[in-house]
């Protein structure tokens, strides 16, 4: 009786102990996070804030242009950092308060002074240029920008397809490679001329990678849930039918690094 309760005792324990086959293996399941897009907590207001834009000078080389952009900036300081940088968490210049500079809605270019210098090929552009707090949040108000039109060749205005008049949407942040902890909060901001958001109205859909999201306020915002990688950001403004509103730069995709 024992010998049959010892063999019987042995074949459960092989049973127990033999290896499971590949089919028969628990799969473990990493759920990615998921992407989410905030609005960012509120900044200081710049409300009596200005740029203009004195003049713009042109030098002409062999091959192109060197263009002088001269601001005139009122109740706003460059060079310093905004009051609440150290408490957002996201990426912040250590050069402090500054100006975006676009043309042709290209990626920004950041300027801390109230000069900016340009190497230009001959051509036409259309120049955005607005107030930026030290985390390259604009700032939005009636006077914060300039928006205007030159050739490279004479420095004048031009005839063109693009309607000053007209409902226009400009790409700004996220910008570039983030390392570390920037990850974590990505802004997302984006400067509307002649256009109102609103829940039963016009709208910014934007498609971070794979996910889409309608945005009805013209505010900044934070994308959350990211990991190291390639994002995709494509921006759209559209109407309350979701058409895309006519314009040369109403729709706009970038790409940025996020690195550990």
């Amino acid at each position: 009786m024992k010998n049959i309760l010892l063999a019987t005792f042995i074949i459960f324990s092989v049973t127990l102990c033999k290896p499971k086959k590949e089919s028969e293996k628990t799969e473990k399941i990493v759920s990615k996070p998921q992407i989410q897009l905030i609005k960012a907590p509120s900044s200081p207001a710049y409300l009596d804030s200005e740029l203009n834009l004195s003049d713009i000078k042109l030098t002409s080389t062999d091959t192109s242009y060197l263009v002088d952009f001269n601001f005139d900036v009122k109740n706003y300081e460059l060079g310093v950092i905004t009051a609440d940088a150290n408490d957002r968490g996201i990426a912040n210049s250590a050069k402090g308060q500054h100006i975006h500079l676009i043309l042709d809605n290209e990626p920004y270019s950041a300027h801390y002074d109230p000069m900016a210098q340009k190497n230009l090929s001959k051509g036409q552009y259309v120049v955005l240029a607005f107030l930026s707090r030290s985390y390259h949040e604009s700032v939005k108000n009636e006077n914060s920008f300039i928006l205007t039109t030159f050739d490279a060749e004479s420095s004048k205005a031009f005839p063109y397809k693009f309607d000053e008049k007209g409902q226009h949407m400009f790409y700004s942040r996220p910008k570039g490679t983030y390392n570390g902890s920037d990850i974590n909060n990505l802004l997302l901001d984006f400067f509307l001329i002649n256009v109102t958001l609103g829940p039963d109205g016009n709208k910014v859909r934007a498609t971070i990678n794979d996910d889409v999201f309608m945005i009805d306020e013209w505010v900044p915002y934070y994308i959350q849930g990211l990991t190291p990688g390639i994002l995709t950001v494509k921006l759209e403004l559209i109407d309350a039918d979701g058409v895309l509103i006519e314009g040369p730069f109403n729709e706009v995709t970038r790409t940025v690094t996020l690195l550990k």
